[in-house]
């Protein structure tokens, strides 16, 4: 078994609950384990979706040879479409199939299944529209992380909490999580990134509806499941996708949504730093040119809008690090999945 935060205790409330919880298992690579992470998921869940994502191994056509479970479907692509392509579509799935919540878990056993009932507890009370895992909070879990894991966690997760706007996350590349049927339902799937990048560009969304989201401490086992995610590849892909949604999320809330301080702090602070940087770089050139020092009052022109405009930003950053969405969406959503469908296809055209 692995030592994993259990959901054994939640397990008499979801059922008591009477409402469908879903998993999806994208399935890459993982004929080994497949199997194991299946049997450990608990009579809480309604439905399993096991998305062959055209796998090397043939981890789907395993499943249905060797697996008696009735709620296990297997769905399959004949053309590998990435972890997020594969997700997607069992959420579409899961979706149809009426689920009030979707998990997805990955196949490889570095996730516990009995951590289910507790990962969609949050979900079932009301609290949260999403939740996710969080390897961070066992410092026993962090020392066994592999260096290169480590690093490039924490690094992520910093630029995904400045483009998601969850700045009270961690972990940001966890892909055990939970989301409300209905929150699901608006965002638009076709738009989420196929590949390793998922679960940050899943955060970027649900930033974009203003969505609750929250974590649950749990652990994971490293040994002998090496990771299809390379250091490397994130290193140079990630840093231009998370300046995008950044960008976008800015332009979103404090432009095109709403006009706050925010708003303001933002085009006057960086209108004076950068006219700041651009003046006091231009006269210090100049000043190397012609050797002769620049004046006091150059100077100051120059050092003036810098810190007064790096200031506002600080303030700027201040206030978007308290905006943090608190209020669950689930509860302003029509329980009639129906009337979701003009939210969704307008979402569709962002």
């Amino acid at each position: 078994m692995i030592p994993v935060l259990t959901g054994a205790v939640y397990d008499g409330a979801v059922r008591a609950t009477g409402r469908h919880v879903a998993v999806v298992v994208p399935c890459y690579g993982v004929r080994a384990s497949i199997l194991r992470v299946l049997e450990g998921i608990g009579p809480d869940v309604a439905s399993i979706w096991v998305v062959d994502d055209a796998c090397p191994e043939g981890s789907g056509a395993h499943v249905d040879t060797a697996c008696g479970d009735p709620r296990v479907r297997v769905l399959r692509h004949e053309v590998n479409r990435g972890v997020g392509g594969a997700t997607v579509t069992g959420f579409r799935a899961a979706l149809a199939a009426g689920a009030d919540v979707v998990v997805k878990l990955d196949g490889d056993g570095q996730m516990d299944p009995s951590a289910i009932p507790a990962l969609v507890d949050p979900i079932l009370r009301g609290r949260a529209d999403y939740v996710k895992g969080n390897r961070f909070w066992d410092l026993d879990t962090v020392r066994a992380m592999p260096l290169g894991r480590k690093a490039g966690n924490a690094v992520v997760s910093l630029l995904a909490k400045a483009a998601s706007g969850y700045w009270n996350l961690m972990d940001a590349t966890n892909g055990f999580v939970a989301v409300d049927a209905r929150v699901l339902s608006i965002l638009p799937l076709d738009k989420l990134d196929r590949r390793w990048f998922f679960e940050n560009d899943l955060l970027f969304r649900l930033g974009t509806v203003q969505a609750v989201v929250t974590e649950m401490p749990m652990t994971a086992v490293y040994a002998g499941a090496p990771s299809h995610l390379s250091e490397m590849r994130a290193a140079l892909q990630f840093p231009g996708k998370f300046a995008g949604r950044f960008l976008k999320r800015i332009g979103y809330a404090y432009f095109l949504r709403s006009f706050t301080a925010v708003t303001v702090e933002l085009v006057v602070g960086a209108t004076l730093l950068g006219f700041g940087g651009a003046f006091g770089t231009a006269h210090w050139w100049r000043s190397i040119a012609r050797d002769v020092p620049a004046t006091t009052g150059t100077v100051m022109l120059a050092a003036l809008p810098v810190i007064l405009g790096f200031q506002l930003l600080l303030a700027a950053l201040n206030q978007d690090i308290a905006n943090v969405p608190t209020e669950p969406l689930q509860r302003k959503l029509p329980v009639d999945r129906e009337a979701l469908r003009p939210l969704a296809r307008a979402d569709q055209q962002r």
